[in-house]
Formats: C-alpha cells, structure tokens, sequence
C-alpha cells in the first residue's frame, strides 16, 4: 500500500494515512482504506486511525479533483463516501488520534469514527466547504448533528470556522486533548480496553448507534450527490476550487 500503512498493536491496529506531509485524499487512497477496512474488522478488536504530525490530512486532494469531469468525480465522490460510511458502521470500536491539523476531509475522516483525540497546541480542525461555494455533504452533515448536535453543527457548516483544540473540546467535536507523546498510546489504550468487552454485544450495540444515519443516507445519498456535483461545477465555484488548489 502506498497512501496508508497498517501497524498491529494487537488486539487493535493503527490505520495511518501516509500520502506525504498533507495526506491530501486521492483516489489511491481511497482505494486503498476501502480495501483495508474491509478486512479489518476480521483481523482485529478495534482500530485507531491516525497520520501525520503536521497533518492529519489537509483534506481532499483539489489540484487533483478540479481536473476530473462530472463522471469521474462523481465516482470519486461515490467511493469516498463509501469509505467514511465503512468507517462508521465497523462493527468494532474504532477512534481517531490527530497530531496534526485534520480540515475538510480530514475532519470527515474522523467523524466516521467512535471517538476523536487531538493534540494540544496548534492543530485545527473544521469544514470549511462553504468557504469555497460548497455544502458541507449529506452524509458528513448527518454524522455531525449527531456528534455535536444541531446548534454547534449549524454554526460550523454555516460559518466553515476552523478550530483549535480547546474550542473542538468544548464543542464535543473532539473527546479529548492529549499531549503528542500521549496522543497514539492513549487512543490504543482506550480502543484495547473497550475491545476486551464482548465483541458480540459490541457490535449490536453499535449497529443500534448507526443504524439511523445509514438508513437515511442510503435513501438520499444519489439527490444529494447531484446537488452536490451541480454546486462543484458552477463556473465561480470552480473558480474558488482552483484557487484552493493552488495553496497545496
């Protein structure tokens, strides 16, 4: 695998994204986290995903994307909510351990998991899509609401404010704040003890948890799509995006 690597801490793994400094999202990686979760759940008790230490990941690779026609963005896009949507409905306990910054995607990646850490200092987080003339996508609104609540997650789609760790905290967004030296060993530590529990009750338990925001994003998961492909290729909208790319 080139875009992630896997490192057992048994009973659980560490899922680390390594596409460079910014593990910016490409297709590859995508790719390659579809494959791998597929798999994990039957190798491991729980699963911590992690990256880099400046970032997390800067989100969705845009000198990439803007490139790609509706078809295959569309596809991109089918595949990549495929895979947060994997993420939260593994029926293993599963957390997320950011030592860097986690924006956009990166932040989409971690709201598929049962509990988000975060270091201290400065590592920001957010969905900043409005800033660049997009809606903050269905599934990834739903999984917020539930995280946060409506009043939080209304003010950050609305708004597409990035935050520190402090702020992630009190907001819920985030479990909890670790030093870097701590941040991994506590997350593995926190997954490893829950998957010491019954793995049956475990999975039945969040099967109940997520069953909801599967269902409802199954049923609207192609409309929104189309309206969020219709925002992604107006003209002034493009414009934006290729405007973001060029700061990777």
């Amino acid at each position: 695998m080139k875009t992630i690597q896997l490192e057992p801490h048994d009973p659980v793994v560490v899922l680390r994204l390594s596409r460079g400094v910014t593990n910016a999202i490409n297709l590859e990686m995508v790719s390659e986290l579809s494959d791998a979760l597929a798999d994990v759940a039957d190798k491991y008790r729980g699963l911590i995903l992690a990256g880099g230490n400046k970032f997390f990941s800067i989100g969705l690779d845009l000198p990439a994307l803007v490139r790609l026609d509706r078809d295959r963005m569309a596809d991109f896009l089918s595949r990549f909510h495929q895979v947060i949507l994997s993420l939260y409905t593994l029926p293993i306990p599963t957390a997320c351990a950011m030592s860097g910054h986690a924006t956009a995607g990166g932040t989409i990646l971690a709201l598929g998991c049962d509990y988000r850490f975060i270091t201290r200092g400065k590592c920001l987080m957010g969905l900043n899509e409005i800033r660049i003339g997009l809606p903050v996508p269905y599934l990834v609104d739903l999984l917020l609401r539930q995280i946060v609540g409506d009043r939080v997650a209304t003010e950050m789609a609305y708004t597409g404010e990035l935050v520190g760790p402090e702020q992630a905290d009190a907001s819920g967004l985030v479990d909890r704040i670790f030093s870097k030296a701590d941040l991994e060993p506590r997350a593995i530590e926190k997954i490893a003890g829950i998957a010491s529990s019954r793995p049956d009750a475990f999975s039945l338990i969040k099967k109940s948890r997520v069953k909801a925001i599967e269902q409802s994003y199954r049923q609207y998961a192609e409309s929104s799509q189309v309206e969020f492909l219709d925002c992604w290729f107006q003209p002034e909208v493009r414009q934006l995006l290729r405007l973001a790319a060029e700061k990777y």
